[in-house]
């Protein structure tokens, strides 16, 4: 498989406030994902991690430097580009699942399809591709219960079913095991990696050291800047 950078940001950052209450969440952070690759991003409280995740996942910009996701520079797009570059490429896994209530998991699922106007697909062909994602995740005999009919670690399928179903070039997993029981959250994580083994480009943000070390390398943030980059399967410090 050609190598791929699937991301690549560019000494970005992100400020907030203004005049004498500045504060740079990222102050000048530079890294490569390439394509199949599974990579946790950790780091304390205030580090910037969720602020890089916003940023990668397009529903952000940086105040200055550049992200360029799968070829395609989009640090200066607009809300509206950028939401139709996270419609096309990117699928996303929340903590809190982010389900719609009262609609069934089928449903949920095609959601992305719905959104995605230059689909072509008919109801008929996006019900049967989110039945095929709801079947690979292990809910092949859910797929007419609502939420509240399913268990933590079964909503949370649900939710990576919807990540999968317009094929994206990347899947972005903030905290996805951090609402779960231990034995959901190792059910989840086997999924993850039956994903990433299938091909998929995995970055996963997490507190947690155990879930991190399932990845391939885990991107240290502290203060803003990447800390370190520790390759997992080595344990060994690859990088700052």
């Amino acid at each position: 498989m050609p190598d791929h950078t699937i991301i690549e940001t560019i000494n970005i950052t992100k400020v907030y406030g203004m005049g004498d209450i500045r504060v740079a969440a990222l102050d000048g952070v530079s890294i490569q994902i390439h394509a199949g690759e599974f990579v946790a991003i950790m780091g304390p409280s205030g580090s910037g991690k969720s602020t890089l995740m916003h940023i990668l996942g397009c529903l952000s910009r940086p105040t200055d430097g550049q992200y360029i996701l799968d070829g395609e520079d989009v640090s200066g797009m607009d809300k509206r580009q950028l939401a139709s570059i996270r419609n096309r490429k990117l699928g996303f896994i929340f903590q809190a699942y982010n389900l719609l209530p009262r609609t069934s998991a089928l449903r949920n699922v095609t959601l992305p399809l719905l959104y995605k106007r230059d689909n072509g697909k008919m109801q008929a062909e996006m019900d049967e591709k989110a039945q095929t994602m709801l079947e690979l995740v292990g809910l092949g005999d859910r797929i007419h219960h609502q939420p509240q009919e399913l268990s933590g670690g079964q909503q949370q399928r649900v939710a990576v079913a919807r990540a999968l179903i317009n094929d994206p070039v990347m899947i972005i997993a903030d905290e996805p095991t951090g609402n779960l029981d231990t034995h959901s959250g190792e059910e989840i994580m086997s999924l993850l990696h039956k994903l990433h083994q299938d091909g998929a480009t995995i970055v996963m943000v997490t507190h947690d050291p155990e879930i991190a070390a399932h990845t391939q390398r885990t991107i240290h943030l502290r203060d803003g800047l990447v800390e370190q980059v520790v390759t997992n399967d080595k344990n060994k410090v690859v990088g700052a």
